[in-house]
């Protein structure tokens, strides 16, 4: 039987000395919130995860638990959790784009930008290596400027106290400015659920509001009150090819802010899993690289040696025995993403039936749902969707959809993230010793929904 490689999340836990390694050797690294470090699944040797431990401070309790400041999580994704990218700032030359936010719903428009004079200021005091390439230092020089650390705070209720004590864990991540007025591109796991997101730009800090976010695609949109800002200047990923040097900038560990390492693209097209602490699995293609990705990169970026983004940073090797491998988004599916966040709020025209399902996999699971056979099985059905429409019912077990035999609970998704809104697909159960076949119509998933 094949071993699963292990692809950890790049957010990082804040720690005040080597004691919070917890003697292991591994820097804190998880997911913001429970900072549990979730993890990506391939075919091929096994890896482990590095152990995590966040750092906590008490705080008083003033009565009633804080309100999370995060977007409502529709039925549709409660077995979904979030997908850790890793967003990053470039800065290059003139002929490069740069997204300037203009209206009042946040319309993100990316247009020329001349760095001409910044390009000069890079280029003074180096020697050029000649022809459109810069050589490490002019591009560290160009795109450092639009990347900035992102720590964040969440309350949270200590487990192991008789008396529920309120305490605070902090985490941190990186971000990429996105225009000259505060507008700043993060990942969605590094802020979701914070009750504080401060950001650090020069010797500054400053408070961070959400915009939007997605946690299917692991962006997110956040805004600081700071005008005069440094933006990312966008390249193209579709033009990358396999063994063009790269260079990756970031947070790692949370305290070393500004941190460049070098590298090659090692692949592209590469179909990654995102194995979730709840056993649902989010599918990216992605990125491959051999700069060094850290905990902490969240939210940093991977340029090209014109100074340009090119990809979100989002994840790393988890097993002891490989090095060098390390994914990031193409920047041309991240940029469509905050576009449609900052237009609408959400991502617009993905697929939506309005089911939330389970696996059932085991006999005592079976028992206690009052069920005979193992499978995937239908808990709540939306009122209004298509699922409903069709005469899907909570109990029903899931056998296949458009003819292909679901056996997992991620095949519902696959399927269905597969066709556009409007479409109807034919849905297969099992009900009450019975198959049943309906035809159901996608809607759009919302922020309502």
């Amino acid at each position: 039987m094949e071993k699963e490689n292990k692809w950890e999340y790049d957010y990082s836990s804040l720690y005040n000395n080597s004691s919070d390694y917890g003697g292991t050797g591994y820097a804190n690294v998880g997911s913001s919130g429970n900072n549990a470090a979730n993890q990506y699944d391939a075919s091929g040797a096994g890896g482990s995860q590095p152990p995590c431990t966040p750092e906590y401070k008490p705080v008083p309790d003033p009565g009633q638990p804080p309100k999370k400041k995060h977007r409502r999580i529709s039925a549709g994704r409660i077995l979904r959790t979030i997908v850790s990218l890793v967003l990053a700032a470039a800065v290059g030359f003139a002929g490069g784009y740069v997204g300037s936010m203009v209206g009042d719903n946040h319309k993100l428009v990316i247009q020329a930008a001349d760095r001409t004079e910044q390009l000069n200021n890079a280029l003074a005091g180096t020697t050029s290596t000649g022809g459109d390439n810069l050589d490490s230092a002019q591009v560290a020089a160009l795109v450092t400027p639009s990347v900035v650390p992102i720590t964040t705070e969440e309350v949270v209720y200590s487990s192991w106290s008789w008396f529920g004590q309120r305490q605070i864990q902090s985490g941190a991540g990186s971000g990429v400015i996105i225009s000259d007025d505060g507008y700043i591109l993060t990942c969605a796991h590094v802020v979701e659920g914070a009750d504080d997101i401060s950001v650090q730009v020069g010797d500054t800090d400053y408070a961070a509001q959400i915009i939007g976010a997605d946690s299917d695609s692991d962006i997110a949109v956040i805004k600081i009150d700071a005008e005069g800002l440094t933006p990312a200047v966008v390249g193209d990923s579709n033009a990358l090819v396999i063994g063009e040097e790269v260079m990756a900038v970031g947070n790692p560990l949370g305290t070393l802010s500004g941190t460049v390492t070098n590298g090659i693209v090692s692949a592209l097209n590469r179909n990654i899993a995102v194995q979730n602490n709840d056993g649902s699995v989010n599918r990216l293609s992605v990125i491959q690289t051999n700069a060094s990705i850290s905990p902490g990169n969240s939210g940093g970026g991977l340029f090209n040696m014109a100074g340009e983004l090119v990809g979100i940073v989002n994840a790393k090797s988890g097993a002891s025995q490989a090095e060098g491998i390390g994914f990031a988004i193409p920047i041309s599916n991240a940029i469509a993403i905050a576009q449609d966040l900052l237009e609408n709020g959400y991502v617009s025209g993905r697929p939506y039936l309005g089911i939330t399902y389970i696996t059932v996999a085991d006999e005592a699971t079976a028992q206690q749902l009052g069920v005979s056979a193992y499978g995937i099985y239908i808990v709540e059905v939306s009122a209004g969707s298509g699922a409903a429409q069709a005469g899907l019912e909570p109990g029903d077990r899931i056998v296949s959809i458009d003819g292909q035999e679901i056996a997992a609970r991620d095949d519902v998704s696959a399927i269905i993230d597969g066709h556009a809104t409007g479409d109807v697909i034919s849905i297969t159960v099992a009900r009450d010793g019975q198959m049943l076949t309906v035809s159901a119509t996608l809607g759009e998933q919302t922020p309502n929904n």
